[in-house]
């Protein structure tokens, strides 16, 4: 039977083929090399000054490259990289035969957590350019990856007492056993288990004493920055929340954030990042439940843009007795500034507000209700009903108000936000940190998964072609005006052969961005 053969490991070639034959036109490899070429660092704030004295650096072009081919390729550890660029033919082409040792790659990470955010920016760049941004619609979420810290290892202060409870008990059982021991050996048995459990008791104690110097209410001892955070129901885990808006054309997010917070309190610092990023306020947005709160609700409505947030249920003790006596069934006249119940009583105020930590409200109530035949159905408290009214409800209503006349828009939520965390944590398996010791480097690894999602998003909708066609253009006509002039190259006779057909489509503009790290970029006006 005769089989494929292939050829022999020690026979040597006449003519041998260069790594950039190996590499095919179009392989994704080469668009990531013009990707990171098109990048000015110096703006984007990656430091390429070094001292002439001791060991060169590589230069972060070469590691940018690096990571990017690695997220792109579902490879995040240092220490796989490293091996990578040993024996990966693409990676030597890319890196011209470098191989940068694990630590190295490592700390151009968790150094540039910020310069990173501005190369996920640039993704966002060059799907405007391609129109794949539609800045009408947007979604925001937040997604739970775990940290590099375990439930072990993160204490709240009930925990901390529950432990040195623990020792307490421990130590007094020890003492009696020492009192009664018998022997030597047995007696310095004992009071090695005291020596251990005083030390852990010491431990704990400084860990109280941390909490009450910062004022956290929890502690991580592997990864400080790390929160415990419910992710679901009431499992909770030791992870960081990466806030996300989408855009709900493709599917291509704009903005990420880590934090250790949860979601509540978040909506009002997106959408600000959102309006900076697209450079106007002429969009809705949509978010879950989790965001909705009267203070968010009225930053962004003053903003200019409409919200459409999911409206929470109503908490049990926030109930009437009848469903039908609930607070959202009181009419609010606002020329009056009073309240009318379901059974015709005008309900006033004092025209006093009353403050808690997070907003004022004011107190609507009657002195119909001591004689009211359906009170009981309306409320339980002995002074009768007493409605609240928050500062920031007129923002509460005019969102109801929105989802109420566009109930299928907010349907369209979850298909848009979830796309992205889909991706990245089922399908890619980033559902975890993997850097460790702060949400700065976080942050660093979260921005290389951003970067890596659009960038493949970006190509699956353009395709690869079409997409390195535009960054040529963009390398030689904004970085290098003067390189169309010099000899052909690869390059240059590829852009000649498209050059009539590109240049009808492309127009210079300048970037709507605010952030001074955008240069001018191009638009295509249609395919070609």
């Amino acid at each position: 039977m005769k089989f494929i053969q292939g050829i022999d490991r020690s026979q040597t070639s006449r003519f041998p083929v260069s790594l950039e034959d190996t590499i095919d036109q179009n392989n994704e490899v080469r668009l990531i090399d013009l990707f990171v070429e098109s990048l000015d660092l110096n703006i984007i704030g990656f430091s390429i000054e070094f001292v002439d004295n001791g060991r060169p650096a590589y230069h972060p072009k070469d590691l940018l490259k690096l990571f990017i081919y690695g997220y792109l390729n579902r490879l995040r550890s240092s220490r796989s990289l490293e091996k990578e660029t040993k024996r990966n033919i693409e990676l030597m082409w890319l890196l011209k035969g470098l191989s940068p040792d694990h630590n190295t790659i490592n700390n151009f990470r968790k150094d540039n957590p910020k310069s990173i955010k501005r190369v996920f920016r640039k993704t966002v760049d060059i799907a405007r350019n391609f129109d794949l941004i539609g800045g009408l619609l947007l979604a925001g979420d937040g997604t739970r990856l775990r940290a590099q810290n375990s439930k072990k290892h993160n204490y709240n202060q009930n925990k901390i007492d529950r432990h040195i409870g623990y020792i307490d008990s421990k130590l007094e059982e020890y003492t009696t056993m020492l009192a009664d021991a018998e022997g030597n050996e047995e007696k310095e048995e004992i009071e090695k288990k005291i020596a251990e459990k005083q030390q852990r008791r010491v431990s704990y104690q400084k860990l109280e004493k941390e909490l009450k110097e910062t004022g956290e209410k929890q502690i991580s001892t592997s990864d400080p920055q790390s929160r415990q955070i419910m992710v679901r129901g009431v499992i909770s885990e030791v992870c960081y929340n990466i806030q996300s808006t989408v855009d709900a054309k493709n599917k291509i997010p704009i903005d990420y954030q880590v934090t250790n917070e949860n979601d509540n309190g978040a909506m009002g610092n997106m959408v600000r990042r959102a309006k900076s990023i697209l450079g106007k306020n002429d969009f809705s947005v949509l978010f879950d439940k989790g965001y909705h709160k009267g203070k968010e609700l009225d930053i962004v409505q003053r903003l200019g843009i409409k919200t459409y947030v999911a409206i929470r249920d109503i908490p049990k003790t926030s109930q009437a007795p009848n469903p039908d006596y609930n607070a959202e069934t009181f009419e609010y006249d606002y020329s009056s500034d009073t309240y009318t119940c379901p059974s015709g009583h005008t309900m006033h105020s004092s025209k006093r507000w009353y403050k808690t930590s997070n907003y004022r409200f004011k107190h609507y109530k009657t002195s119909a209700c001591k004689t009211c035949p359906v009170r009981d159905q309306c409320t339980e408290s002995k002074n009768g009903r007493v409605i609240h009214r928050s500062e920031y409800q007129p923002a509460v209503e005019i969102n109801k108000a929105n989802i109420k006349a566009n109930p299928d828009l907010y349907k369209q939520r979850q298909s848009t936000v979830e796309h992205p965390f889909g991706t990245m944590k089922r399908q890619w398996g980033f559902d975890y940190i993997i850097t460790k010791k702060t949400m700065a480097r976080a942050s660093a690894d979260v921005g290389f998964i951003f970067i890596a999602y659009n960038i493949r998003r970006i190509i699956n909708i353009v395709g690869v072609e079409k997409l390195m066609i535009f960054l040529r253009i963009f390398w030689l006509y904004i970085l290098d005006p003067t390189a169309l002039i010099k000899p052909l190259n690869n390059v240059g006779s590829h852009l000649r052969n498209h050059s009539n057909k590109v240049k009808k489509h492309l127009k210079f503009q300048l970037s709507s961005s605010t952030n001074s790290y955008s240069p001018p970029f191009l638009i295509f006006n249609g395919s070609f």
